[in-house]
């Protein structure tokens, strides 16, 4: 019997939403005071969506160009907010029909956007070229030159009005999957128990993680066994949003989808190669790291289920610790940067922690419209829980930051900068801690805060360059008129994992191959996974800076994210000072590990 035919509880033990303490959830209200006046401002967009059609024919002016822009610039902004506030609300409550339906309406208007404005890009680029280089020297375009200049370097792969209207329609359609596959894993997959606990997706991770190895086992086991009996159609979803992505790169002429994905951005593939390349390199430390493991736990073979189990006993951490450890890790970024964290960790609520039914899996950062950033997780009172937060403050952190130095015209920094700013305040926090713990001589805290690097690190230094190799690898198999089932996908990943593992893990080939299913979102944003390992490996190699001059290393990080989406991101590392075209960052990252694991080998040594 499979976990999601068990007969096991429903999560309905867990807290109501409508139970939830305020405090614990975040402050919608300064999106929207009402679900009403979501409502009514939803009813009201559609009509200043179609407007912008007035414009067309009318960008071959100054005076024209800049009046769509303004007006474009209220209209995404207004569907920002909608967007937010529905993903939000479908977020805390995935059962909740009413969230799911304006979630719906919130992606059809994106969809409506898309297809009304779609002669903007066309008309821009029958401009002239040199005539647009003019008209962006006068100070009335200062604000507009960015995005300009980066549709102007998309040319190529800008298609006719005509065209341009059809891809903007498909996106609605194409986003099905997109919501299918979170909405099965998040609502309707049943994972049965582990113990006397039923398994959720807030709690799976701390039940993976649970002293008693039996508990570990059934929460890992069950956990994939639901995915298992749904794997086909899981497959059959992610298949489709390949080719869907395949044919979108075709249609803009792009050589292949990974070009498509990475070019607007001038991200070079060689980036993501060389990251595939040296982190299997390097996967000998990981070896290394499992064979310790193994020995601090006293097992005869290490399993999947065992690599999160506590070398020591775990420590249970507060909400309010977590707040006060980051505020002090981060006080080398200067006051205004911790009174500003610190307000909107508390008292601004900016954070939804609290764990409730329906709550779906996972954890992100919303920038909220440029009202305040949002962050959603599930506080489960773990080290772990700790390091998730530090994750997402540097995500709000850099878009408070970022919005407040740039109008809405800049274009948002994109995720390959934003993976730097959230791992860079876990590394910081994580190194003011573990300097507290030697200072006072508190092994157990310092091998804590180990476990908590070395848990970080297996999510974005191992997993996520996994998924990274299988996504390359999927898309690759459909370009080239391949397909994509169920088994193809488990045995992928399944090989990919047992590179890493070598022979420090004993694998359960079927339930491993799953792993890819359980990531029911970042597989569909195309190209994400890679962005984790090149972040936490920028973030270190800007951390390093700091040890040799604090002073200057805060400058250029503040500078790097104030300057959110004015820079490509392969050019804003540059001026802090890291060179992602090269492998030095990742082969830093790998030292750091070493060094993690080198630590953990003198303090067992200790213990015998």
């Amino acid at each position: 019997m499979t976990a999601s035919q068990s007969s096991a509880p429903s999560p309905a033990a867990l807290p109501r939403r409508a139970d939830a303490p305020r405090e614990q959830t975040w402050d919608t209200e300064a999106l929207f005071a009402t679900t009403d006046a979501w409502t009514a401002e939803a009813g009201a967009l559609p009509a200043a969506i179609d407007a912008l059609a007035e414009y067309a024919g009318q960008l071959n002016t100054p005076a024209g160009l800049l009046a769509y822009l303004k007006a474009a610039d209220e209209v995404e902004l207004r569907l920002t907010r909608l967007v937010s506030y529905a993903g939000m609300g479908a977020s805390v409550d995935g059962r909740d029909a009413e969230a799911a339906a304006r979630r719906d309406q919130a992606v059809s208007l994106t969809s409506r956007l898309s297809s009304v404005t779609a002669f903007y890009r066309p008309e821009v680029l029958a401009l002239d070229e040199a005539t647009l280089k003019g008209w962006l020297t006068q100070p009335d375009f200062a604000e507009q030159r960015v995005r300009l200049e980066r549709i102007v370097r998309g040319r190529p792969h800008v298609r006719s009005a005509e065209v341009e209207a059809l891809l903007g329609a498909v996106q609605a359609p194409f986003a099905a999957e997109r919501g299918i596959h979170p909405a099965l894993a998040n609502m309707d997959l049943r994972f049965g128990t582990a113990g006397d606990t039923t398994i959720t997706q807030g709690n799976v991770d701390r039940l993976t993680a649970h002293p008693d190895r039996e508990v570990r086992r059934e929460a890992w086991e069950h956990y994939a066994d639901a995915h298992l009996a749904a794997q086909h159609s899981q497959a059959a979803m992610y298949a489709a949003n390949v080719r869907q992505n395949v044919f979108l790169a075709r249609a803009r002429h792009y050589p292949d989808s990974i070009t498509a994905s990475l070019s607007p951005d001038r991200i070079p593939t060689a980036v993501v190669t060389t990251l595939l390349e040296t982190y299997r390199a390097n996967t000998p430390v990981w070896q290394r790291y499992w064979k310790v493991r193994r020995a601090w736990l006293g097992l005869d073979t290490l399993r999947e289920y065992d690599v999160k189990a506590a070398l020591v006993p775990p420590r249970e951490v507060s909400y309010e610790q977590a707040v006060d450890w980051i505020a002090d890790g981060m006080a080398p970024l200067g006051e205004d940067y911790v009174r500003e964290m610190r307000a909107g960790l508390t008292t601004e609520r900016w954070v939804d922690y609290v764990e409730n039914e329906g709550k779906r899996q996972g954890a992100y950062s919303n920038g909220g419209g440029r009202v305040k950033p949002f962050i959603f997780m599930t506080w489960n009172g773990t080290m772990n829980s700790y390091s998730t937060l530090a994750h997402e403050i540097g995500h709000s952190m850099h878009s408070l930051l970022s919005q407040r130095e740039h109008p809405y015209s800049v274009p948002r920094y994109t995720l390959f900068h934003a993976e730097v700013a959230s791992n860079f305040d876990q590394a910081m926090v994580r190194q003011h801690l573990l300097q507290q713990a030697r200072a006072e001589g508190d092994t157990t805290f310092e091998v804590q805060i180990i476990e908590e690097a070395l848990s970080n690190f297996h999510r974005y230094f191992f997993i996520m360059p996994t998924l990274a190799a299988f996504e390359l690898e999927a898309y690759r198999r459909i370009e080239a008129g391949g397909t994509l089932s169920a088994p193809d996908l488990n045995t992928l990943t399944a090989d990919l994992l047992a590179e890493g593992y070598g022979d420090g893990v004993t694998m359960d080939r079927e339930r491993s191959g799953i792993l890819w299913a359980q990531f029911s979102t970042h597989l569909y944003a195309n190209f994400y996974a890679y962005q984790y390992a090149t972040g936490i490996s920028a973030a270190h190699q800007i951390l390093e800076q700091f040890a040799a001059d604090p002073e200057a290393a805060r400058e250029r990080y503040l500078r790097f994210l104030k300057s959110g989406g004015s820079l490509d991101p392969i050019d804003a590392l540059k001026e802090a000072g890291v060179d992602m075209l090269s492998p030095e960052p990742v082969q830093a990252t790998f030292r750091t590990l070493e060094g993690y694991v080198a630590r953990l080998e003198e303090l067992l040594a200790q213990r015998q």
